[in-house]
């Protein structure tokens, strides 16, 4: 079966998650994002790649990062951008989902970008529009979050240059992260050396080292001599029951501390998608010290997101 993201040339139509993309794509996407860096230290930081174009952002969940990144990328792209309101929206009163994207694509939708609590959303969107709409995934319940993931390898791309030497550590609540999942498809398709996850076993899914992943319960013994460190938040409103102790147990064995930073190597990034819950996760001499790279991560998203959409909308039917 064809990828559901390829049309038939194999150009990338939908961005639904990293998972089976060649890397050839990540790179490029990696690449088409760095020629737009440069925008944010212009007078005028828009392009016209997407003029005449109208960008719908559907968030059914929360968000402050992405929405609003994805909203300036756009804007760079001088597309006309709608933000959903989706609590006074019609789905508020029953309207199913693909109802309210028909709607929206006879109001001329060119590009959807949702955000929805249900995994596999954007992939039933995507089955159901037309072949000159496209639609990228702003985060699927606990599936995927493929352009925090794109982000997230552009900054370490940044910083470290090259990928094939790295030792990548994913640590915390693997078990309901959809950016720890696209980001370990990532990593392993732009040839990371060894991806670490780092996690109590209550928080660690099934499958990791067929993914080629090594699996870490001890801290201090999964964090000797890494290169980068992607800390996650504990996903408290995706877990069925308690599975941990308490936050402060938690962020005695798994926060992400200066004794425990101290036993990667000097030069080791800390990054994070946030929102960050410090004390809990990370401590906040981590997240706001030298070796972090997390207001970074969002500063490079816009770019990252306007590569995505610039390159989603340039497909061919």
């Amino acid at each position: 079966m064809r990828n559901p993201q390829l049309n038939r040339h194999g150009e990338l139509t939908h961005l639904l998650t990293t998972e089976g993309l060649p890397r050839a794509i990540l790179t490029h996407i990696l690449n088409t994002a760095q020629t737009f860096v440069p925008l944010a230290e212009r007078d005028v930081k828009k392009v016209p790649l997407l003029r005449g174009k109208s960008v719908f952002n559907l968030f059914f969940e929360n968000s402050t990062r992405t929405r609003t990144t994805f909203e300036i990328a756009a804007q760079r792209l001088s597309a006309d951008v709608f933000n959903l309101n989706i609590n006074v929206s019609s789905a508020a009163k029953g309207e199913t989902l693909l109802d309210t994207i028909a709607n929206l694509t006879a109001m001329q939708a060119d590009l959807f970008v949702v955000r929805h609590e249900a995994s596999g959303a954007p992939y039933l969107i995507a089955q159901h529009v037309a072949p000159h709409v496209h639609v990228i995934n702003a985060g699927d319940g606990r599936h995927a979050h493929p352009t925090q993931a794109l982000l997230d390898m552009y900054t370490i791309r940044h910083f470290k240059k090259d990928f094939s030497n790295l030792t990548v550590a994913v640590v915390g609540d693997v078990l309901h992260s959809r950016v720890a999942r696209s980001n370990i498809h990532a990593l392993t398709t732009l040839g990371v050396a060894e991806v670490r996850a780092i996690a109590p076993l209550t928080l660690l899914p099934s499958g990791l080292d067929q993914m080629g992943v090594r699996v870490f319960t001890d801290m201090r013994e999964g964090l000797k001599d890494v290169d980068v460190i992607i800390t996650l938040r504990l996903q408290n409103e995706r877990m069925r029951g308690a599975l941990l102790p308490s936050s402060h147990e938690y962020f005695k064995h798994y926060g992400l501390t200066e004794e425990k930073l101290a036993l990667a190597k000097p030069d080791c990034i800390v990054m994070h998608p946030g929102p960050m819950n410090r004390g809990v996760e990370i401590d906040s001499a981590v997240a706001d010290g030298k070796q972090s790279v997390i207001l970074n991560q969002v500063t490079f998203g816009i770019a990252v997101r306007m590569a995505v959409m610039s390159i989603v909308a340039g497909a061919s039917a």
